[in-house]
């Protein structure tokens, strides 16, 4: 049969064949991801349409940005099974046979660097950061800013080091307790010490989350197939659980790394002030640390910051401040240094926010500079920048995946001296992989991450009443003339007047504050809220939080690597853990955490009273329970971080936090980590329990004596 088949050379498909054949097959990998992201997104989309009664900003622009996460994760997690996985389970049979103690730990340590880089919600880490305010937490900016990239090294590490102690781990047949009690006694400790310090309390939520984003769908993989290698060579495989474990690791180093990093830096950062006394002279060589250069601090505060506070800057001399002004006219690269490379960035920051001082200075003190500036008001919006976008995320993708890539390959043919099984399909893995990872970030960019901090941002107007500042307005050439007065039932003075716009004519309402008299300019920033009930009244907070409750539990539910833990419990426990229960419980979990990480940010609540008390009991139930259950109990946490997940909710957070004004956003997802830990565990006890009291009963249940 094999000489025929060879003589018979290959055989021929035509493209239409070719296609037949591949469709079903492309078409179950494209239903995975659509099941994986649809159910979240669209109780996304309804929730807002329909219960905040407000509509999608950029809603074609998302709609296509969600579109490309689809297929970004199609081709992402294809590229992973024909490219990296391969390699993975090769060299974690052949590492432990062919290479001493320390060269396995150097490859752990290696790979779980880059396995993290490679992660695809890794990079939302990096944009998460323009939320933050510099003067309210200067270490958690600078981290966010100035070092993310600092910041990502560090998570590397700390998954680097997990990486080897879960192989010593694998390899000495340790058990995961001491491990647990050590890190989860340390991590309580530093966190109660961060407590204590204003800069690193504002760090605790975004280290913290740094533990969910790490054990995502490259990192697990990667990880469990060298560790299930090293066990097979150590004789672990019959203990269960004994390849558990090691994402536990995995997300609980990563804390205690960016936490150290917090703690180096402290030194070289401000306490947290107001806005003027940040930008003050006496400041500024602390607050410029914070930024690449002086001129970018500049550039932040004429963007970011209050007339006074720019005005701080140059020690309260308005003159010196409009002297700088024109100078950056005369000075291209001066300018671009302030404002960035967009040609006209100058004159339309003078016209949307400067002083009429400012406006005369950029606009050549013209008699007609204030109408000049008034035409930016009316600008279209230029379109998105496609061809930066697609440059940045395609280097991100590059670096992500290439050197991990070579890493392995390095490994396999230079060390191990084996071949590379199927090059073929692992050189289209690969590329499927960068491709694939380049889609989804875009995706992230213009979809998940938008509709996370519209959703986060909108929520708020359930119990309170919200600015919707999407929805500006800047007439120009107002006349209070024509003002008019209304009075309310109560007697209530309002002042009001008709705006024409197309064939309508709309109410708006006037306030003073508004009215910008010198340049006869009228802002306007419509309101909404609170839907439900009084000004932050129970009503809308119960909304809220049984908003965020569903799309924890709902996001938990369509994580395919949940149902794969499932089966896998299911069958290491002989059916006594159902793979429904366990859903449940790890469903119930998220749901239970998410809720709490919004009730931390609705009520400016310190992360620490949040996670000291579960994590202590956790330590106690960890105690009771069996090495089977803690090892299944404590991996679950990283099955509900998933690629989609994690940006969707760091986002959310960040634009809840910026929209009832606390620090930070962070904290939901070290919620939602937590929590189904808590609830598998305690299922783990009450399943043991069960089972004891049948082995118990078992005897007895049979007339003849004999068991059932």
């Amino acid at each position: 049969m094999a000489t025929n088949q060879q003589t018979a050379g290959k055989i021929k498909v035509t493209f239409k064949q070719a296609v037949g054949m591949l469709f079903p097959y492309v078409k179950n990998r494209v239903m995975e991801q659509v099941k994986a992201v649809a159910l979240i997104i669209i109780y996304l989309v309804l929730f807002q349409t329909i219960v905040l009664q407000m509509g999608i900003v950029d809603a074609s622009i998302i709609g296509i940005g969600l579109s490309l996460v689809v297929v970004g994760l199609t081709f992402f997690m294809e590229g992973l099974m024909l490219g990296l996985m391969p390699l993975g389970n090769v060299i974690g049979t052949k590492l432990p046979q062919k290479s001493k103690l320390p060269v396995i730990l150097i490859f752990a340590f290696v790979l779980g660097i880059g396995a993290t880089f490679a992660e695809p919600a890794i990079g939302i880490l990096k944009t998460a950061g323009s939320s933050v305010k510099p003067w309210e937490a200067p270490l958690l900016f600078l981290l966010l800013n100035k070092f993310s990239n600092y910041l990502v090294y560090s998570v590397g590490a700390g998954v680097g080091i997990a990486v080897g102690f879960g192989m010593l781990r694998f390899l000495y047949k340790w058990s995961l307790k001491p491990f647990i009690y050590i890190l989860i006694g340390g991590l309580i400790a530093y966190t109660i010490w961060a407590y204590l310090d204003p800069n690193m309390r504002a760090l605790t939520g975004l280290a913290w989350d740094c533990g969910a984003v790490t054990t995502g769908p490259v990192t697990v993989p990667l990880v469990l197939a060298l560790g299930i290698g090293i066990c097979r060579i150590a004789g672990g495989a019959g203990e269960g659980a004994s390849g558990f474990g090691v994402v536990t690791l995995a997300s609980l180093f990563p804390i205690i790394a960016v936490l150290t990093l917090g703690t180096v830096f402290l030194g070289s950062v401000s306490k947290p002030m107001n806005e003027i006394a940040f930008f003050s002279k006496k400041n500024q060589t602390k607050a410029s640390s914070l930024f690449l250069s002086k001129e970018d601090m500049i550039g932040y505060a004429f963007k970011n910051a209050s007339a006074e506070s720019q005005l701080a800057l140059f020690g309260g001399d308005n003159a010196e401040m409009l002297t700088y002004i024109e100078k950056l006219k005369k000075n291209e690269a001066k300018r671009t240094a302030v404002f960035g490379l967009d040609s006209d960035a100058l004159e339309r920051w003078a016209a949307l926010t400067g002083s009429k001082d400012q406006q005369m200075i950029v606009f050549n003190h013209d008699k007609d500079a204030i109408k000049e500036a008034a035409t930016y008001y009316a600008r279209y919006i230029p379109p998105l920048n496609i061809s930066d976008i697609m440059k940045r995320n395609g280097l991100a993708a590059v670096q992500a995946i290439v050197p991990l890539t070579l890493l392995m390959m390095l490994m396999l043919v230079v060390i191990l001296r084996e071949k590379l099984p199927h090059a073929d399909e692992i050189m289209l893995g690969i590329v499927f992989a960068v491709f694939g990872m380049l889609l989804f970030s875009i995706g992230i960019e213009l979809g998940l991450a938008k509709l996370g901090g519209q959703v986060g941002g909108k929520l708020p107007s359930s119990f309170m009443t919200i600015e919707m500042k999407e929805q500006i307005r800047n007439i120009t050439n107002f006349d209070k003339e024509v003002v008019q007065t209304a009075t309310t039932s109560e007697g209530e003075l309002k002042e009001f007047f008709y705006l024409k716009t197309g064939s309508d004519y709309e109410e708006v309402p006037y306030y003073q504050q508004g009215h910008d008299k010198e340049k006869s300019i009228y802002h306007y920033t419509p309101t909404k809220g609170p839907l439900y009930g009084s000004e932050r009244g129970v009503m809308g907070i119960i909304v809220v939080l049984l908003f965020a409750f569903i799309v924890g539990y709902s996001a938990t539910m369509a994580e395919p690597a949940l149902n794969a833990l499932g089966l896998t419990v299911e069958e290491l426990t002989v059916g006594t853990f159902k793979k429904a229960v366990l859903m449940q419980s790890v469903g119930l979990g998220v749901g239970a955490g998410i809720a709490l990480g919004v009730a931390k940010i609705l009520w400016g609540i310190p992360l620490v009273f949040l996670l000291v008390p579960p994590y202590v009991f956790l330590l106690i139930i960890t105690w009771l329970s069996t090495e089977e259950y803690v090892n299944i109990g404590w991996d679950s946490a990283g099955v509900t971080t998933g690629p989609v997940t994690v940006p969707l909710v760091l986002a959310m957070g960040l634009g809840l936090g910026s929209q009832v004004g606390v620090t930070e956003g962070f904290g939901i997802l070290a919620m939602a980590s937590v929590c189904p830990i808590l609830s598998v565990l305690a299922v783990g006890l009450i399943v043991t329990k069960n089972r004891k009291r049948v082995v118990r009963k078992s005897p007895k249940s049979s007339p003849e004596g004999g068991t059932t």
